[in-house]
């Protein structure tokens, strides 16, 4: 499905068992770093454009890649700063992706009010005087839709790209066979 644009990977992974934050902020150049307002310390690439989230606990988030391959270069200049620096991490430190955010056009228009009492109450959350679009959990993959009436569809929780494009074609499929697309 060519048009699913990822817009967010956010992938975590571990470097250490336990890591120095005031040596590594030092060491970063322009890495945030306020225990006060936040425990972990904040390091901005330029490129790729991400952003990671380091913790004491050795524990790292990555968020802003738009494919696998940025998280993968974000995590192996971390590690080639840090190791540069001096400071002990692992040499390939295993990344799990935990959330991708992606958007996806029908199209069309669409009727939000139709969908919702189509799609089941079970599954839909609905309530335009809150937020202007119908909230869809869906259970397998296990994934929740935005759809507004513009015809955007933004889709959250999958893992992998092809839960997305899996998730669209059952959305598509179930607005086509009630007439609603």
């Amino acid at each position: 499905m060519e048009k699913v644009q990822i817009e967010n990977i956010v992938a975590s992974t571990s470097l250490a068992d336990k890591l120095d934050l005031s040596k590594i902020a030092l060491a970063l150049d322009g890495a945030e770093y306020e225990p006060e307002q936040f425990p972990g310390l904040i390091y901005r690439l330029p490129e790729p454009k991400t952003a990671v989230l380091i913790f004491r606990s050795g524990k790292v988030n990555c968020t802003g890649a738009k494919d696998i391959e940025r998280v993968e270069k974000t995590i192996k200049i971390l590690v080639d700063k840090l190791k540069a620096a001096g400071i002990e991490v692992y040499d390939n430190p295993k990344i799990v992706v935990q959330n991708i955010v992606a958007v996806y056009d029908l199209g069309v228009e669409l009727n939000l009010t139709d969908i919702a009492m189509s799609l089941g109450l079970e599954n839909v959350e609905y309530e335009p005087e809150q937020f202007p679009g119908l909230v869809y959990r869906i259970d397998e993959p296990k994934v929740v839709l935005l759809l507004f009436g513009s015809g955007k569809v933004v889709c959250t929780g999958a893992k992998k790209k092809e839960e997305i494009v899996e998730a669209i074609k059952k959305l598509k499929k179930e607005l086509e066979n009630v007439g609603l697309i």
